[in-house]
């Protein structure tokens, strides 16, 4: 099915044509009108094929139809950056001018190509009835992260006065997300959460004899620095140490596009708090929630990261934004690890678990060590005499 599915979905590029070619579909509402009429023919075509056998699971037919929308996204950015030609010219025009910044470039090439595996995987897995949930968090995070900055960032950026009918489309690229994570969330975990003595012994040790999680730590604490540090400077704090490094670093967050400064808002308050409860959980053994938050947050980080560094570089992105030369190799190191710490933090959970897990106890088991277990059965002892 998944082949089937990537070979459809390369039939949007003559719909793309046959609108580019044809004067009368490019009106503004008839761009929209065949947006939706598109987006309706491709569920029904899916949910028509595949009556006889139907997915066990609903989430088969937003990644069969996104998948065919990922096709358009990845002809966008290239016929934007000159690669391609005679497919979007039309829809920079009457459609969504906003996807010719920096930043929509590199979010439809991340569209275009990670989402489409993903979607892909998926479809796959859902078809030979495997479990595919660490991938769905990987995608709902990262869509999730993209939509609402994408969103947000058109609204209060220099292109909200260009909003044209489509726009209003993309609002299903964001609920769609939002429903495949609480999807996710709720199910039952693919693998149980409770552990027996290999988690017991996991858990009794203190941090200092984890090297691996003291550096994790460590890594999330300066994290934490950096995200404070980026979202002060975009809500314009008058601290030097936010204009050194607005002026001197990295001037991209002030981009008068929006969209850099909406993720460092996200990030600042959603990021933080959720990096804040990964050293909490690092700390605290037993955080079940870890296995799933990890993946999650790690999907939107990669995202937010890949549209920031590739729009700060990206030629669309005015000189006076680029990172000075200077202090270029400084600013993407510190971009690049602050993009791996919570995909090593998602690593670390799923590869050796037993810290996260719950402790199972046996029966007639108290919790208690074995000298406290002693003294209060003596106790009880004592008490019948």
């Amino acid at each position: 099915m998944e082949t089937f599915v990537f070979l459809f979905s390369f039939s949007a590029l003559g719909i793309l044509y046959a609108m580019n070619t044809i004067p009368e579909f490019q009106e503004p509402y008839v761009v929209l009108g065949i947006g939706a009429a598109v987006l309706v023919i491709v569920f029904l075509f899916y949910f028509l094929i595949t009556r006889v056998n139907p997915p066990k699971d609903a989430l088969f037919f937003v990644f069969a139809e996104f998948s065919f929308t990922c096709v358009i996204d990845l002809t966008s950015a290239l016929e934007h950056d000159g690669i391609l030609s005679g497919f979007m010219r039309f829809y920079q025009q009457t459609g969504e001018p906003y996807l010719g910044t920096a930043y929509g470039i590199m979010m439809c090439y991340w569209d275009g190509i990670v989402h489409f595996i993903m979607y892909l995987v998926m479809i796959s897995r859902i078809t030979d009835r495997k479990a595919y949930r660490n991938v769905g968090l990987l995608w709902a995070g990262s869509l999730c992260a993209n939509m609402s900055v994408f969103l947000v960032g058109i609204v209060t950026g220099k292109y909200g006065s260009e909003i044209r009918p489509v726009f209003w489309l993309n609002f299903l690229f964001l609920l769609m997300p939002v429903y495949g994570a609480v999807t996710l969330f709720t199910r039952p975990k693919d693998k149980p959460l409770i552990g027996g003595y290999n988690a017991q012994h996991a858990q009794s040790m203190k941090l200092i004899w984890r090297p691996l999680d003291l550096i994790l730590v460590l890594l999330l604490l300066v994290a934490m620095a950096f995200t404070i540090l980026r979202g002060l400077v975009v809500l314009d704090s008058p601290l030097e140490a936010c204009s050194v490094y607005l002026t001197d670093y990295e001037p991209y967050l002030k981009d008068p596009v929006g969209f850099p400064k909406v993720m460092m808002l996200h990030l600042f308050f959603y990021g933080l708090p959720l990096l804040g409860a990964f050293t909490y959980g690092l700390l605290k053994p037993g955080c079940t929630w870890m296995t799933d938050w990890t993946v999650f947050f790690a999907g939107a980080m990669t995202q937010c990261q890949w549209a920031h560094i590739g729009g700060s570089l990206h030629p669309r992105t005015t000189a006076p934004f680029h990172i000075p030369n200077d202090v270029f190799w400084c600013v993407l190191t510190a971009n690049l690890l602050y993009t791996a710490t919570p995909i090593l933090v998602a690593l670390r959970v799923h590869s050796n678990p037993y810290f996260f897990l719950k402790i199972n106890q046996f029966p007639g088991q108290t919790g208690l060590p074995n000298s406290e277990e002693k003294d209060t059965k003596y106790k009880d002892k004592f008490k019948k005499m």
